[in-house]
């Protein structure tokens, strides 16, 4: 699962923006997830991710950041019939 918002903080406040990347730290073979972000803050966390590069608290490597897509489905679900087969097993168990 990833956030439902940007990672910034802005004056104490979260980033009411979706993401829309996930960035992360590409460092030979691996690569190191970060945080996600959204298009307006793209360079700050860039710029943010270098200092603490600078500071050796992320590895050194490329800054990547990665376009995230949004995923729906319709091929789940669910009715009350569903839940109530599910309590009664959960219930035979715990006797």
């Amino acid at each position: 699962m990833l956030p439902d918002r940007c990672s910034i903080m802005e004056n104490g406040k979260q980033c009411v923006n979706p993401p829309e990347f996930v960035v992360s730290v590409i460092v030979e073979k691996d690569e190191y997830m970060v945080g996600v972000t959204c298009n307006n803050h793209k360079q700050i966390v860039s710029g943010k991710i270098q200092s603490l590069q600078t500071e050796e608290k992320i590895p050194h490597g490329k800054i990547s950041f990665s376009p995230l897509k949004a995923v729906g489905t319709d091929c789940i679900h669910g009715d009350a019939d569903d839940f109530v087969q599910l309590d009664t097993q959960l219930s035979k168990k715990l006797k």
